[in-house]
């Protein structure tokens, strides 16, 4: 029986466990990945770790999330970051060099390796043949000391392409049809692995839009072979002598198959306020439109760039709207400006803005009141772009420009411009200006790390007692996202090196009391229902309701990174075992649970009610030993002693 590729790349990168879908394995890491809104806790906690320098191949810190400086508290962070990297080995990315996963896509990935990072959309890399997983500082933090990566053993999913994509229908439109198939639900402990004849027409930049958006699916990563496409993409960047052929064995078995038909393949569009809820493009003809935004990690390259520049050539933007363009990369946009591709943006009426990730993450250009929209980014949930009564709809960029022409949400198709194929460069401008490599080990030891007055001290929690007990404090849907529990945006955003201070933000978009009567309960409990915890990988969104006292989180099913990083931070991460006793538990109850014993089914307790409600850990493993230590760093300085 022949392998996929997925299980090429973890058999060769296997340090614990068995390849079996559901068990427990642990992987090496070979290169990791920050930026700066989740960076400065993963530096505090590698800091915390004492070691002398990072142990991957390879580790970058990009600065591309808190580029809006109001005051001193993202400028003095980004001098923090600057100086811990220098300090332990780690190559530093300066403000301007761009979006992390667009600048990790041409300057360091390499088809083969493995990829920890510290952001959701870290699978983008997948697009290069690497396994590259998003998960929680903490996590990233430790891979960077050495240590290998555990999860559960992803199943691995084939998603087959035939066909080739039509004029005006690109990458996007297939990640949101295969979105509008499986859901925000449907990745949860899968690996996606794209297969079949379709595949060697789509470009890196092509595959990059497709894998970055499987964290959307909730899987675990998605993976493209690597082949001569991956290796013309390389070539273009002067990074052919890392390139490797791979891809699946003839006979390679997946534990499931979805086929999708480029051909047939039409211009979608995914609705407010989730990414699933897709519909062809044709059925919201007429829908008037305020905003257009073109860019984020998904679709702000080369070739995303020059295809809109191509459509708004010697036009105008509608007079309804703003357009608005964030190119990916500092390699982007040099080369849209000497190709004059930026003048015709210019010209057509578009705000360009610098190359970060500025208003997908709701840092700036935030939409008017009950505004609609349409953006190339990869989130719509409510109120992310900073208005929360704004409708977000996610399009291809070649959508996007059809919707700033007619100032509707338009068929490209339909639009009146004639279609111009693109070809991939032959050779991008290489310039790693922007990129400071760290110094020497001897060097870097006497490099000062640089503390500005927002970073407060690491909080330690203690171990997990035997008894928990308290209210519950908050009671909350299916699907809540950890921008939800944690929110972004401008005013949050800089304090993420503060504990003390974000956690009064924790679940301000669902109840902004929560802070104040978790703090006043001394702790709790927060009930959810199916896939708490979707989303952005902010391990925030853990350690922050732990600092305000939370015990435990008791729901349907959890995203995989957030329940990471539960148990990372010390939180119980319980299931039911009977999804239909959600309905017993109410907002206010008393609750008590025996965790003396975490390894088999517990018995929940509603004091309130007077009723024994069975849960679950679903943990294993080290994943116990974590939890009993109180989270990850107190497991570490115990295994250390």
């Amino acid at each position: 029986m022949g392998l996929n590729l997925t299980q090429k790349i973890l058999k060769s990168h296997l340090v614990e466990g068995e390849l079996t879908p559901g068990a427990k394995i642990a992987i090496r890491i070979d290169q990791t990945l920050t930026q700066d809104a989740t960076g400065t806790m993963a530096y505090l906690q590698f800091e915390a770790m004492e070691l002398p320098r990072v142990k991957t191949k390879l580790s970058v810190s990009y600065v591309d999330h808190n580029t809006l400086q109001t005051d001193f508290k993202n400028a003095d962070d980004h001098l923090y970051l600057q100086s811990v990297a220098a300090r332990y080995g780690i190559h530093f990315s300066r403000p301007g060099n761009g979006i992390c996963h667009q600048v990790h896509l041409e300057r360091f990935g390499v088809p083969g390796q493995t990829l920890l990072g510290s952001d959701s959309h870290t699978p983008t890399q997948g697009g290069l043949g690497m396994l590259a997983i998003g998960a929680g500082g903490l996590d990233v933090a430790m891979a960077m000391g050495g240590q290998p990566f555990e999860l559960a053993c992803p199943k691995v999913t084939s998603i087959r392409l035939e066909g080739k994509l039509q004029p005006f229908v690109s990458a996007k439109d297939v990640i949101l049809e295969v979105l509008r198939v499986l859901t925000v639900k449907g990745g949860v402990g899968k690996i996606m692995e794209y297969t079949g004849p379709g595949v060697k027409s789509l470009s890196v930049p092509d595959r990059a839009t497709i894998t970055n958006m499987g964290a959307e699916l909730g899987a675990t990563t998605s993976v493209f072979p690597s082949d001569a496409r991956t290796l013309e993409f390389l070539k273009a960047q002067k990074r052919q002598k890392v390139w490797k052929e791979l891809s699946a064995d003839k006979d390679a078995i997946y534990e499931e198959e979805i086929v999708i038909n480029l051909d047939k393949l039409e211009p979608m569009v995914a609705q407010p306020h989730s990414p699933d809820n897709v519909t062809e493009v044709k059925k919201l003809k007429g829908v008037k439109v305020t905003q257009v935004a073109i860019g984020s990690c998904t679709n702000s390259s080369y070739r995303d760039l020059m295809a809109v520049a191509n459509m708004l050539k010697g036009k105008t933007v509608h007079p309804g709207l703003s357009l608005l363009v964030s190119p990916g990369s500092k390699q982007v946009f040099k080369m849209i400006s000497d190709n004059g591709a930026l003048a015709t943006l210019i010209e057509a009426g578009a705000r360009v803005l610098e190359s970060a990730c500025g208003p997908c993450i709701g840092m700036g250009a935030a939409p008017n009141s009950a505004g609609v929209s349409v953006r190339t980014f990869n989130r719509n949930f409510k109120g992310r772009s900073g208005t929360d009564d704004a409708g977000v709809y996610l399009v291809s960029p070649e959508t996007a420009a059809a919707c700033a022409l007619k100032g509707e949400i338009a068929d490209p198709r339909k639009s009146g411009v004639k279609w111009k194929s693109f070809t991939i460069p032959k050779s991008y401008e290489v310039n790693d200006n922007m990129i400071v490599t760290p110094p020497a080990p001897g060097k870097a030891a006497k490099v000062e790390i640089i503390r500005g007055p927002n970073i407060a001290p690491l909080p330690r929690f203690d171990k997990l007692p035997g008894r928990l007990g308290g209210r519950v404090l908050l009671k909350t849907g299916d699907n809540i996202t950890t921008d939800d529990i944690m929110p972004a945006g401008a005013k949050v955003l800089p304090l993420r090196s503060n504990i003390p201070a974000i956690s009064e933000y924790v679940f301000e978009k669902v109840d902004k009391t929560f802070p104040k009567r978790a703090k006043e309960a001394g702790g709790g409990f927060v009930i959810g229902g199916q896939n708490y915890g979707q989303g952005s990988s902010r391990e925030h969104a853990a350690i922050a309701p732990k600092y305000l006292g939370v015990k435990a989180v008791i729901v349907k099913s959890f995203a995989r990174i957030h329940m990471a990083n539960l148990i990372n931070f010390g939180i119980l991460p319980l299931q039911f075992v009977n999804e239909s006793d959600y309905d017993k538990i109410e907002q206010g109850d008393d609750l008590d649970i025996d965790v003396t014993n975490l390894a088999g089914n517990l018995t929940l307790v509603n004091k309130t009610k007077g009723v024994e409600i069975p849960v679950k850990t679903g943990m294993g493993g080290r994943d116990l030993e974590v939890m009993k230590a109180g989270g990850l760093l107190g497991y570490a300085a115990a295994k250390a002693v």
